[in-house]
């Protein structure tokens, strides 16, 4: 399951590695080591310090400046961030994390700050999204012969609750997350074609599964409606219609909270469109009930301290009262 990767500018890791193989020939002994490590390990040198290198191939620090020098940088900043250059998405979030824990911040500042980015998220995202593009989305989904749901990684966990949401309102929705891997969904969709709706999530850092078989299936005839961060995006470009959904999320790749937010105004608007979804949710929810629990209407459970019909003081009372009776002579 390989991430899409944005287009790198300039010299990029892959590059780097043909210019180690170029320069090997003259290097020192060590410096061929640290060169060996590095094409080795491409992802990893990119998101080492000097001294994690160094110590990596046991060598000193001076050594790997100097490494980086005879491989014509300025030194080993420069070379770092040339290596750096083919993986800037892949990387942000662990080049974010690594600079937050070099100014440790109180667990309340992180958790509000964290909240206060989903807060920023969904206020932009409800923004962005254009009213037509919007309505043009659930008439796909009613109109749909069948619905098919893709997502990778965290997405996967999105489409699940996609299905979730729409299936009391369309006969035929499928998500094809966690069901036998890429192999088995590209079977499912091989019968694709005019008429079906397929629903792509995918955000940086995009995984290659669902951005080819949702391509697949379009080039089949299916529609694809994306709910990714950009209509440039590896989805976007080639989707019929995409919703575009803020993601930034300060220590993670992305944020699922205003995505998870757009599918269920989704999910909303197609239940709201949907004739007779109110019997066809009170249907379901009379199928279900054995499997829900059951309390009297408006009364908490009786065996909670302190509901309304039994106050806490007064329910410990009573338990107290129970455990100490004084036995019958």
């Amino acid at each position: 399951m390989a991430e899409h990767p944005p287009a790198a500018s300039g010299q990029s890791g892959l590059s780097i590695a043909a210019l180690i193989v170029a320069a090997m020939p003259g290097l020192t002994p060590i410096h061929r080591r640290m060169g060996a490590y590095v094409q080795a390990n491409l992802f990893r040198a990119a998101t080492m310090r000097i001294d994690e290198l160094a110590d990596a191939v046991g060598a000193s620090v001076a050594t790997a400046n100097r490494f980086a020098r005879a491989l014509g940088f300025d030194g080993y900043p420069a070379f770092r961030g040339a290596l750096v250059r083919g993986f800037e998405a892949t990387l942000a979030p662990v080049e974010r994390l690594r600079s937050a824990q070099e100014s440790p911040a109180g667990g309340d500042a992180l958790l509000g700050a964290s909240l206060e980015q989903a807060e920023v998220n969904l206020r932009l995202t409800r923004s962005d999204i254009d009213g037509a593009a919007a309505d043009a989305a659930v008439e796909a989904i009613l109109a749909a012969r069948r619905v098919f749901v893709l997502g990778a990684g965290s997405s996967a966990f999105l489409a699940g609750l996609m299905e979730h949401g729409l299936m009391p309102y369309h006969n035929n929705v499928q998500s094809l997350a966690f069901v036998g891997g890429p192999t088995h969904a590209a079977r499912r969709l091989f019968s694709a074609g005019e008429g079906d709706l397929v629903i792509g999530i995918a955000f940086p850092r995009y995984v290659d599964d669902t951005i080819q078989l949702a391509r697949r299936a379009a080039s089949l005839g299916a529609r694809v409606l994306a709910l990714t961060d950009s209509v440039n995006s590896p989805l976007g470009q080639f989707a019929d219609l995409t919703l575009c959904v803020r993601s930034e999320r300060r220590l993670a790749a992305n944020s699922d909270a205003a995505v998870l937010a757009v599918i269920e105004a989704v999910c909303d608007a197609v239940a709201y469109r949907t004739k007779r979804s109110a019997k066809a949710a009170a249907d379901m929810t009379e199928f279900v009930l054995p499997w829900l629990t059951k309390t009297p209407s408006g009364e908490s459970n009786p065996s909670t301290p302190g509901s309304p019909n039994r106050p806490a003081s007064k329910a410990r009372a009573s338990s107290t009262t129970r455990n100490h009776k004084k036995p019958k002579r």
